[in-house]
């Protein structure tokens, strides 16, 4: 390769980097007529998602994984799923920005990331959505506390459908 490199490819090469970083992009390749950039990152999430997968049995008469059966939902849970659309005027919204599996914890022996009452804040993860085998976790991109939790665990969401609705701050 006798390319020089010059100022504005760095400058290119870190915005490239950083897209990487905030897209969660694990391989970027550009190219014109005088140039190529291949940039590729080692995968990291790969470890992450094997220790956060939910645990499956396969139910030999469907011969396919199934969702661990969780435990049925706490009295407190069901009064506020049971509440009415009325209720939640004021209140924000935490959607799926995804087509998924919803789950409330990274193992199903973990504690639930929230529950109702807790206080979030726009960087507080509150649950899994998983797609393709891979573990989205889903940020509550508001501030406020959870008063209601309208997915069970193991359900299946799709985008844009709401999973939290919070009293905002």
């Amino acid at each position: 390769m006798s390319e020089k490199i010059n100022r504005d490819d760095v400058k290119v090469v870190r915005e490239l980097v950083k897209m990487m970083k905030t897209n969660e992009l694990v391989e970027i390749k550009l190219k014109d007529e005088e140039k190529t950039i291949h940039l590729r990152r080692p995968e990291p999430q790969s470890e992450k998602i094997v220790q956060q997968m939910p645990a499956q049995f396969v139910n030999p008469a469907q011969g396919t994984p199934q969702p661990t059966p969780q435990p049925a939902p706490s009295q407190q849970e069901q009064v506020s799923a049971g509440q009415t659309e009325q209720d939640d005027s004021g209140m924000d919204a935490v959607s799926s920005p995804i087509v998924g599996t919803f789950y409330t914890a990274p193992t199903p022996e973990a504690e639930p990331f929230v529950k109702i009452g807790d206080r979030v804040t726009p960087e507080t993860v509150v649950c899994i959505v998983e797609a393709m085998k891979v573990m989205n976790e889903i940020k509550a991109e508001t501030s406020g506390v959870i008063e209601k939790v309208l997915v069970s665990n193991g359900e299946s969401v799709e985008y844009g459908q709401e999973l939290f609705k919070v009293k905002p701050d």
